[in-house]
């Protein structure tokens, strides 16, 4: 993109904007601004210009500045609570100090556009400055109201230490990897640590570039609270009805809806089916050795299941891994006295079933030694036994709805 050009035909420089979309309310919350440059009659994207190394700080800044200033000018006209998203490289954000872009949104203020609908979208890769004075640049923005929000995480670029330094009200995950069969996985493993670290923080999920029904299901399923993309509105040089896609997410909800609920149903019988027929083993064996137990256990459960043991209170092992292979069923002696009161989630179920005296069936986890998805129904057998039993991938495959 040529630089100059653009520079000598700023009156051709605009922004788009594109909506923001609340969960809880299904309605425009938001709106990101995007540079764009009409030349020949096309309107292109002024982003590989922002992105240029080649291109220097004072031309991206004049030409941002073009842009946030004709987007504040046209955000005057929204209601007071719909926010403005306006992005910021940190090389771009730093120039002058921060001190000309504040400046710009002041005079804002005194017209009347309050400071706290601002969302500071920031992005630090590539940024080779003092970290320091970045983040206290960010803090001396926040006294204003500013709000900040992490730009486009993906499944490559989450530094949990650095947002966590940040403390971001917003953050802006990116679901482009979601076409990559070759990321999905990765992905849903940085996502849960994401939304684990953005309630520890007190942030917000934002999803980006929803393309299709599935990502907009994926965003809803994963605690997205706000959604943007071309599946639900492209950017546009004019702001839209608030209400204007309120009817079609609330079908899409209700058909989310309904599939999770099968999915639950599905999963709570499967744990009513596994407590009736593990009790009944338990029971009929309750006088009988481990060994004795766990070959009961395989003859009822050779298709479902493909490791067994079993557990004390604090997560000791007392068995032998009983596991099955090409070969048939096994044991591992080696395990006994191996502890897992590390793992997330052990002691918390460990306290649960000893409560209820009812066995559990866990969430999806990708299992350490085979890499596999699997779950695991775990079961009280006394007053400190703990039976685990972990159930296939191709047996949750069979029964899909268990996926």
């Amino acid at each position: 993109m040529d630089a100059l050009e653009i520079l000598s035909d700023l009156e051709n420089c605009f922004p788009y904007f594109q909506p923001i979309i609340s969960a809880d309310e299904q309605r425009v919350i938001a709106y990101e601004v995007l540079g764009r440059y009409q030349s020949e009659g096309n309107i292109i994207s002024l982003g590989p210009f922002f992105q240029d190394d080649q291109i220097p700080d004072e031309y991206k800044f004049e030409v941002d500045l073009l842009i946030v200033r004709k987007a504040l000018e046209k955000a005057l006209e929204l209601e007071e609570d719909v926010s403005i998203f306006i992005n910021r490289n940190a090389e771009l954000l730093m120039y002058g100090h921060g001190e000309p872009f504040l400046q710009e949104l002041l005079t804002f203020e005194k017209r009347g556009l309050r400071l706290q609908r601002i969302v500071l979208e920031i992005s630090e890769r590539k940024y080779q400055g003092d970290l320091n004075q970045f983040d206290h640049l960010l803090q001396y923005y926040r006294t204003y109201g500013i709000k900040i929000a992490i730009a486009s995480i993906d499944s490559e670029s989450p530094n949990f230490e650095r947002i966590g330094q940040l403390d971001p009200n917003i953050l802006k995950i990116n679901l482009q990897a979601l076409k990559s069969s070759a990321t999905g996985m990765n992905f849903n493993d940085v996502l849960f640590s994401l939304s684990l670290l953005a309630r520890k923080i007190g942030a917000t999920l934002l999803f980006e570039n929803i393309e299709m029904s599935y990502q907009l299901q994926f965003a809803w399923k994963n605690g997205g609270r706000y959604y943007q993309g071309y599946y639900l509105h492209p950017p546009s040089a004019e702001f839209i009805q608030r209400d204007l896609l309120k009817y079609r997410l609330k079908e899409k909800f209700h058909d989310f809806i309904s599939y999770e609920k099968r999915k639950l149903e599905a999963v709570f019988n499967t744990a009513e089916y596994f407590q009736a027929k593990v009790q009944e083993m338990v029971f009929k064996n309750r006088k009988a050795g481990y060994e004795e137990l766990f070959q009961a256990l395989i003859k009822e459960m050779d298709q479902m299941a493909f490791r067994m043991y079993v557990c004390d209170g604090d997560g000791f092992q007392k068995s032998a891994n009983i596991i099955k292979s090409k070969s048939g069923w096994s044991s591992q002696s080696e395990y006994i006295d191996k502890n897992w009161s590390w793992r997330p989630y052990f002691l918390e179920n460990i306290i649960k079933m000893r409560h209820e005296q009812k066995g559990i069936l866990s969430d999806l986890y990708c299992d350490i030694e085979t890499g596999e998805t699997i779950r695991t129904f775990s079961f009280p057998m006394n007053g400190n036994d703990y039976l685990f039993i972990d159930l296939s991938y191709q047996y949750l495959f069979e029964h899909d709805q268990l996926l």
